[in-house]
């Protein structure tokens, strides 16, 4: 347990650090952070936070950085969650006024809002198909074989596929799959469009299987697919002093790499039982590739619900005081607006006098 006046020195070596990413001297200290001990009393005091892991201290440089340690504990015990300004909070605000017509588009806008804020990049994935609830399937007839299905969740999810048939369909195959499959999984996860929804038409219609079966094939597997990854301010790490290490540069390009999007999923989904807001810095993360990284995750639920992840992905060098203020003020802004759309919907739902 550090005392008060450790943990100030500390603080103070951290967001000076974070600024100048230079060697934190305990002149800089005394000069630039106002704090009002002698400087023979910092270096002692630094000295010591050194011998207990949470600083390091570079070549010969009289100066000190902070271990991966020393970020652990500021984040933990030291971390300033009001550091976003106003003219922040007004940019936040006007970005999540936006019209969302989907919940895709809430995870891109505030992936690109969060990015624009810190400056750092961003990576978000939306919600699991599979974990949301059907509202309704609607099944369109685009030609004698051709059937489009749209699937739309109570959470504002929609997916949608083309089933191709070997024999023509008719009007009234289309209403009688668009009754059976609204009247069995309207309410329920789209997780529950599998083979046993299969056994239940089979021994409902016997007559349609023919149609079932591919149109539940189809669906299954445009559940299933891979979710979007959208990515804002990866070329904006790149003027950080960090990325002058050719080795950081490389594995940075590797871990956004396009075609490595099941990586990053991974990444962003590995905080699903945890907290709202993870911090996960340098060996903490459990991808080799992000040992020179720190990964801040942000999970957006509703009632429980997953509505998608963003992260903050950055140097151990990251301000994760303006990183986690601002997810933590975006948190606060989704659920505001998730309140007030519920109450919209009661009110278009309460029928007029």
């Amino acid at each position: 347990m550090l005392d008060n006046r450790k943990k100030e020195i500390l603080q103070a070596i951290v967001e000076e650090y974070i600024e100048t990413a230079e060697p934190v001297s305990s002149k800089a200290i005394c000069e630039k952070r106002g704090i009002d001990y002698s400087s023979a009393t910092i270096r002692n005091d630094m000295a010591e936070l050194e011998k207990i892991g949470l600083l390091d201290k570079p070549h010969t440089s009289s100066g000190r950085v902070p271990s991966a340690k020393g970020y652990r504990y500021y984040v933990d015990e030291l971390l300033n969650y009001n550091d976003i300004s106003i003219q922040e909070i007004k940019y936040i605000q006007g970005q999540l006024e936006t019209k969302i017509n989907q919940i895709e588009d809430l995870t891109k806008i505030a992936t690109s809002t969060l990015s624009e804020i810190t400056h750092y990049t961003s990576v978000g994935i939306g919600p699991k198909a599979e974990s949301q609830d059907i509202e309704e399937i609607k099944f369109v007839l685009l030609g004698s074989r051709l059937l489009m299905a749209v699937i739309l969740t109570e959470n504002g999810l929609i997916k949608e596929t083309i089933i191709k048939f070997d024999e023509d369909i008719t009007a009234e195959q289309v209403d009688t799959l668009t009754y059976l499959f609204n009247n069995k999984l309207k309410g329920r996860p789209l997780a529950q469009i599998d083979k046993p929804m299969e056994e239940y038409m089979h021994s409902e219609m016997d007559n349609i299987i023919k149609v079932v079966k591919p149109v539940i094939e189809q669906i299954t597997k445009v559940i299933n697919e891979d979710v979007p990854v959208y990515m804002q301010g990866a070329d904006k790490s790149f003027e950080l002093p960090e990325f002058k290490s050719l080795d950081i540069a490389k594995n940075f390009v590797n871990i956004l790499d396009t075609d490595k999007t099941k990586q990053m999923i991974e990444i962003l989904n590995s905080s699903d039982n945890q907290d709202e807001i993870n911090v996960y810095i340098g060996d903490e993360n459990v991808d080799e590739a992000l040992k020179d990284f720190s990964v801040i995750t942000f999970k957006h639920k509703e009632k429980g619900k997953d509505l998608g992840t963003i992260a903050i992905i950055g140097p151990t060098r990251m301000d994760y005081s303006k990183v986690i203020s601002a997810m933590k003020y975006i948190s606060k802004k989704l659920d505001e607006n998730n309140k007030l759309q519920e109450k919209d919907n009661k009110q278009l739902e309460e029928p007029k006098e």
